[in-house]
């Protein structure tokens, strides 16, 4: 497999609008995502320096857009992976979302765009297009949604989409527009990915697998005269130990049983979206081989539509497996675990450390406890890490 020189890289937390818990498929454990929640992961996602945060879509979440805006003046640094749906609203009135969205955050949107791929959904929001068709209208869309940001007066006629003098009187504040995400794995997607996106997202596959798809976004990109960032979608299950990490995972689905994850395999297979299939095909509904990949394993997909796969293992061996994929040419790494405020602090604290991040942790200026950190002992002792004697 190519390497690629990329460097550094960045890393976004995820914010679960869907709902969070300590086991996956099950009430118990679960807890309720209200705003203060979210306040909670956005403002830890901030404080630990992650670089920003994905919003989910779709109807089984809160609203993206409404969420990012409640939560950017309450975060400093933070930014917001916000979903833009084609199809489902006008692309001049996205685009002024957009607009006033990065202004109230002094420049911190970024955008994703989301061609949805569940057809039952789709309908109950009122598209009712195919999957070539959906792909057409998200390039439409791009067409029209980044000439508007960039500034441009834009007069359109396209399969789907017609504009008259659109224009945007209050520009976003980065200057040309804003980043565009995209996802994706059937030919129209990379069709779309290599004209119009600036990071193309996989989700976590086994490297192989994302190496070959790197391969064929960038040789469409190149064919455009395009270049292209890649990003990949992931949970992590990190603890000190390797075997402190697997028992975590198994204690994830420890609630799941065969019936809720047939039910949720039905319902997914609906989807006619690539990716998902291919996620899908990584666990086939079984779970007696979850561990695809060294390190990487499926269990999250056996009920979770989307990303379905985690790295599993002691900090040094994440560190390990997310440089492999950044040697694959992925720079974007967005992560989340079960529950999301917790697993936010842990990855921080336990792989940041380990980890090229182009983004370093913000250090208020004349903090009180200057370090080292813990509780002070017995009221008097600043506390420092002490290596254990090895047994002999």
């Amino acid at each position: 497999m190519t390497k690629h020189a990329i460097e550094n890289i960045n890393v976004l937390w995820f914010l679960p609008t869907h709902g969070d818990g300590r086991f996956l498929g099950t009430a118990v454990g679960g807890r309720p995502v209200d705003l203060k929640y979210l306040r909670q992961i956005a403002q830890a996602a901030d404080d630990l320096g992650y670089y920003g945060v994905l919003i989910p879509t779709g109807r089984s979440c809160e609203d993206s857009w409404v969420v990012a805006s409640a939560l950017a003046p309450l975060t400093e640094r933070l930014r917001y992976l916000v979903a833009a749906r084609p199809g489902l609203v006008s692309v001049s009135v996205a685009a002024r979302m957009a607009a006033t969205l990065d202004r109230i955050s002094n420049g911190r949107l970024l955008i994703n765009i989301v061609t949805g791929g569940d057809p039952v959904e789709n309908k109950g929001d009122g598209l009712f297009l195919g999957h070539s068709e959906r792909y057409e209208v998200t390039q439409e869309f791009l067409d029209v949604f980044k000439d508007l940001l960039a500034g441009k007066t834009v007069d359109y006629v396209g399969k789907h989409i017609k504009i008259e003098d659109g224009r945007l009187l209050f520009p976003p504040v980065q200057p040309g527009g804003l980043p565009i995400y995209f996802g994706g794995s059937s030919a129209p997607a990379i069709d779309v990915a290599a004209s119009s996106a600036d990071v193309i997202l996989t989700w976590g596959e086994p490297p192989k697998d994302v190496a070959e798809k790197i391969a064929q976004f960038k040789a469409a990109a190149d064919a455009k005269g395009r270049k292209v960032k890649f990003g990949i979608r992931l949970h992590v299950i990190v603890r000190n130990t390797n075997a402190e990490a697997w028992k975590a995972a198994e204690d994830l689905i420890s609630h799941l049983n065969d019936e809720t994850i047939a039910a949720a395999q039905k319902v997914l297979s609906r989807l006619d979206s690539v990716g998902q299939k291919r996620m899908s095909a990584l666990h086939q509904g079984r779970r007696d081989e979850l561990e695809i990949s060294p390190n990487l394993w499926a269990g999250v997909g056996l009920v979770r539509g989307g990303a379905g796969t985690a790295l599993v293992g002691d900090p040094e061996t994440v560190a390990a497996r997310i440089k492999e994929y950044r040697d694959l040419g992925i720079e974007t790494f967005i992560l989340s675990g079960y529950p999301h405020l917790e697993e936010a602090y842990r990855f921080a604290e336990l792989v940041f450390p380990l980890l090229p991040i182009s983004h370093a942790k913000h250090v208020e200026a004349g903090s009180v406890n200057t370090g080292p950190f813990g509780e002070t002992i017995a009221n008097d002792i600043r506390p420092s890490a002490i290596k254990q004697a090895s047994q002999s």
